[in-house]
């Protein structure tokens, strides 16, 4: 953002939504003022008078002592577009990280059904023409993908059967069919934080996935960087997590800079 437009900023506005968003982090029962103005940094006075201006216009609501995301907001959000904005926000720092690698980026977020939408996507002059066909809307297997693989990895076990079918496919010879080698896959992805795929979706095709998370931690969309191993090998792997990281963070920076924290 230019010195002009931070100027131009109205501080309250963007102190409000850090409420908002740390309110979105809190659990369904909500939080008092006191937890919301730590959890956004700000003075209690200054985070009671944001809550009483959001409570006014229904953007929250107040149970008792507890705030929760308002009647208002979620009548808002029923209109929103989901994706228009992220999108148009990432795709040129998509393109950039297509064109050093010269192979195909995409952009994953989670779905209400446990699954994932793929929003956006990049390419290198390799794949133009592969590309061409338009990826978006496309689903891809969870246990025979790397973003699958990472959203699978956040889940409770125990929430693993409802998201995987009883019968895992296998797509290649090298597709994970096993429950049990997958289960111990995904604790691996939860630990270095980054999936890989090889060979597993289609012959010869190496993917590597990382999350993108907000503030709180919550997963809300994935990065996901393909090749055919001819030309993206093993051997790229960690200069592609390294720049895939550099990636996230300036997403981050373009989906949640606050010039009001800084």
């Amino acid at each position: 953002m230019g010195d002009e437009q931070t100027e131009l900023t109205n501080k309250s506005v963007a102190k409000a939504v850090r409420l908002l968003r740390e309110l979105a982090a809190q659990p369904r029962t909500g939080a008092t003022a006191t937890v919301l103005a730590k959890a956004a940094g700000l003075s209690r006075p200054t985070a009671f008078r944001l809550l009483l201006s959001l409570e006014q216009e229904g953007l929250v609501d107040r149970i008792d002592n507890n705030y929760i995301l308002g009647w208002e907001l979620a009548r808002l959000g029923r209109r929103a577009d989901p994706h228009a904005g992220l999108v148009a926000r990432a795709q040129p720092l998509l393109q950039e990280l297509a064109d050093k690698f010269n192979e195909s980026v995409t952009l994953s977020v989670p779905n209400a059904e446990g699954g994932l939408d793929l929003v956006a996507e990049a390419a290198g002059s390799h794949v133009l023409g592969v590309l061409g066909r338009n990826m978006i809307g496309q689903r891809y297997p969870l246990h025979a993908s790397s973003t699958g693989k990472v959203l699978l990895a956040e889940q409770p076990p125990e929430r693993l059967p409802a998201l995987l079918p009883e019968k895992l496919e296998a797509y290649t010879p090298h597709t994970i069919t096993d429950r049990a080698v997958l289960l111990r896959e995904l604790e691996q992805v939860r630990e270095q934080g980054f999936a890989i795929i090889d060979n597993e979706l289609e012959p010869e095709l190496l993917s590597l996935s990382r999350p993108i998370r907000d503030a709180s931690g919550t997963l809300v969309a994935i990065l996901t960087l393909n090749g055919p191993r001819t030309r993206f090998g093993r051997a790229q792997i960690p200069e592609a997590l390294n720049q895939m990281q550099n990636t996230i963070d300036r997403l981050s920076e373009a989906f949640w800079h606050d010039p009001a924290a800084g």
